[in-house]
């Protein structure tokens, strides 16, 4: 049974809101401190690691790519290092998978295994990482100004989700750490299926589309909004503790008044969009 055979709808709205470079502020060192070096040390590209450690960064961080699956960030990495410094034994392989599993998570790519020796590997990379992640310094991973705030003050009017592309433990320890779960009605991490299909599986409990918010650092979590013909609100790089300053003002005043959609969405979209270019 998962968590959405047992979440029930207690409210006419909903607004779902990522996790790590969204609600938790920790992209950055998740990124240059663990996925970059676990797939260094995994893959022993340590001759040429800080030209694919910047190109990592640049993919996962600072680009229109930022905040994709990590096993995507993998193949796009592994991909450019076959083409420029060395030989990936089964890069195509993961390549391929990515563009169609319904699920990239660990228990995804150990059903995988015996396919290719290349999806062990990135098992382990996996594994690595998130122990990786459970040994970060406590103090360093927190929740951006804010983010307690606004979400007491939206959950006075909305059931609140997490959807995230992290692992699920690491999830609710740093939400839990800062009491944020007092908030949440649902967590929808890497284990539950894409972001996409995890807006889907909420809309079935009744929710209209104008009612459903999706709150996102990333291209792909506008594009999972979009998909489903969800709405979409935007903390933007940088500027995150302006973007949680500004959520309960006007936007979710529009939001509940159903006049979100349209020409005021547009217009943060355009911010967004340019702040990542």
């Amino acid at each position: 049974m998962s968590a959405f055979d047992t979440f029930e709808k207690k409210k006419d709205f909903i607004v779902c809101i990522d996790s790590d470079g969204c609600a938790m502020d920790t992209m950055n060192i998740k990124h240059i401190r663990c996925f970059g070096p676990c797939m260094i040390a995994e893959w022993d590209l340590q001759q040429w690691q800080d030209e694919i450690l910047d190109s990592w960064n640049k993919v996962n961080l600072y680009t229109m790519t930022r905040g994709i699956n990590r096993f995507k960030g993998l193949a796009t990495a592994l991909a450019e290092v076959n083409e420029k410094y060395k030989r990936i034994d089964g890069v195509e392989a993961l390549v391929e998978w990515v563009k169609d599993a319904p699920e990239l998570s660990n228990n995804a790519v150990e059903k995988m295994i015996s396919v290719n020796t290349i999806f062990e590997k990135a098992l382990n990379w996996s594994k690595a990482v998130n122990e990786s992640i459970e040994k970060l310094p406590q103090e360093e991973i927190k929740p951006f100004l804010g983010v307690e705030d606004a979400m007491k003050r939206i959950h006075e009017q909305c059931d609140i989700a997490v959807v995230s592309s992290a692992n699920p433990e690491a999830v609710k320890a740093e939400w839990e750490r800062f009491h944020l779960m007092e908030h949440v009605d649902l967590v929808c991490a890497q284990d539950m299926g894409t972001k996409a299909f995890c807006l889907g599986e909420i809309l079935k409990k009744g929710y209209e589309l104008s009612h459903v918010l999706m709150c996102g650092d990333a291209v792909g979590d506008m594009q999972a909004a979009a998909s489903n013909g969800v709405l979409y609100y935007p903390i933007c790089v940088n500027h995150e503790n302006e973007s949680w300053a500004n959520i309960t003002k006007e936007p979710f005043e529009k939001f509940i008044a159903g006049s979100y959609a349209g020409e005021f969405q547009d217009g943060v979209i355009k911010e967004f969009l340019d702040n990542l270019k």
